[in-house]
């Protein structure tokens, strides 16, 4: 009997399988990137940039809580999703990932650790002194999400094991991102609220280990408790979103063979049940097997991965093009050329991006080879290996992050994105034109 079609399915197929492909992500992220540019450089860019000054929070006893700009509630709000996504995705692959088997694992670790090192040391030769010199930081990171995204568009070009070295080496890098963001680019720690916070990390942990699997407690206690108190303490609340993504269960409940069993046993006895032809709802002993069925699947998967899949295609479908649309937009016709190289901020972001993650990247691969920690794969060669360096230049979203949190000053901000931008565009197309030359 053919499945039946409802007018509905029409709608969330198509939109099903472009969510479920990661190039849409770095497609809608790029659209976002150049939404953002045009209207900062439109008749209503006033406006646009006036937008995100608005300020909103909660009032009790004619006290404002919490109130902060349209701005800050996304990069220290939504971005906290996109920072929880990043520490699962983190303990998935050190559980039982590309970073679960360390000597495998050290290449990529090697190349990212060079990939940061290099490009913060340009930066800072050319920004040692002064109030620039806090920008260190912004060349070090890599957008996963676009750099990725430029691999698919080679399609069968590039080799999975490729794709699957540039993860590695991205999410080491958003580990050192996190690290840098942790201890670097936070200030007037409120020490109370920061050990509330911990309590609170602490009562995630203890689930953990006691078997919860409710999605819902540690909803409830990582926003209304961890992000909250983090937020409070002054330590910057993405470090809470990875911190509260670490205390979620990456184990299973019933293993593959046992869940294999039970789901034959029960389809069994679904078959076995007399349906009932005169009505279209299920009889009581189906609906039973078939919340038996329920139950068991969701034993046999774990909360990490559930969350990650679920939250996936929310980040990178609104959180990440809102982040974009609310810091990308630069306002050229406003630049004046010489306020633009009055430092040295663009220049040491865009040769830190560009050339600083290929030196770096290339560099410490080598290294890490000649010194026997570890081993080139068949798959990955000098030419290939050019080709990732060069796409992992692509620094937008966590370069225009740490940005914001680098400078105060508006003519920083502004010399920092044009860096970013300028080395992105760059490096992306280079890197293409690289990996088509060089990969089969």
């Amino acid at each position: 009997m053919p499945k039946k079609r409802y007018p509905i399915d029409r709608i969330k197929r198509p939109l099903a399988k472009i969510m479920q492909e990661e190039k849409s992500g770095a497609l809608v992220l790029g659209i976002s990137i150049l939404v953002a540019f045009v209207l900062a450089n439109s008749p209503w860019y006033e406006q646009y940039h006036l937008f995100f000054d608005h300020t909103f929070g909660f009032e009790f006893d004619n006290k404002p809580y919490l109130e902060h700009t349209i701005s800050e509630w996304i990069n220290d709000g939504l971005m906290g999703m996109f920072f929880f996504v990043v520490g699962l995705e983190l303990k998935r692959e050190i559980v039982a990932g590309e970073l679960s088997n360390i000597r495998a694992a050290m290449l990529p670790i090697a190349a990212a650790i060079g990939g940061m090192i290099v490009p913060a040391l340009i930066y800072f030769s050319l920004n040692s002194t002064g109030d620039v010199n806090s920008g260190w930081g912004i060349p070090m990171a890599t957008d996963i999400a676009l750099a990725l995204g430029v691999i698919y568009l080679l399609g069968n070009r590039i080799p999975l094991a490729l794709k699957v070295f540039l993860t590695a080496l991205a999410i080491v890098d958003d580990i050192g991102a996190v690290l840098v963001i942790a201890f670097f680019y936070t200030s007037n720690i409120s020490f109370s609220n920061l050990a509330v916070g911990f309590i609170f990390l602490f009562l995630m942990f203890i689930g953990n280990r006691m078997g919860v699997r409710s999605l819902l407690y540690y909803a409830i206690i990582g926003i209304v408790g961890v992000w909250t108190a983090f937020l409070l303490s002054g330590i910057h609340a993405t470090i809470a979103a990875v911190l509260a993504a670490f205390m979620i269960p990456a184990d299973v409940r019933i293993k593959e063979p046992i869940y294999i069993a039970r789901i034959k046993k029960h389809l069994l006895r679904f078959k076995n049940i007399d349906p009932d032809d005169d009505i279209p709802t299920l009889t009581h002993g189906q609906l039973e097997v078939l919340e038996r069925i329920n139950l068991d699947t969701k034993k046999a998967m774990p909360p990490l991965q559930k969350l990650e899949h679920a939250m996936t295609p929310f980040v990178n479908f609104f959180v990440l093009p809102v982040f974009a649309l609310a810091n990308a937009g630069v306002t050229v016709f406003d630049i004046e050329i010489s306020k633009l190289f009055n430092t040295n901020v663009a220049v040491g972001v865009g040769l830190g991006l560009l050339l600083g993650k290929v030196i770096g990247i290339i560099g410490f691969a080598w290294l890490a080879v000649k010194f026997k920690i570890t081993s080139f794969p068949k798959y990955l060669n000098f030419k290939n290996l050019l080709g990732l360096s060069l796409l992992a230049s692509i620094g937008f979203t966590m370069s225009l992050f740490i940005t914001q949190l680098a400078f105060t000053n508006e003519d920083y901000k502004t010399q920092a994105k044009v860096g970013i931008f300028v080395a992105s565009i760059i490096g992306g197309i280079l890197g293409y034109i690289v990996l088509k030359r060089h990969s089969k």
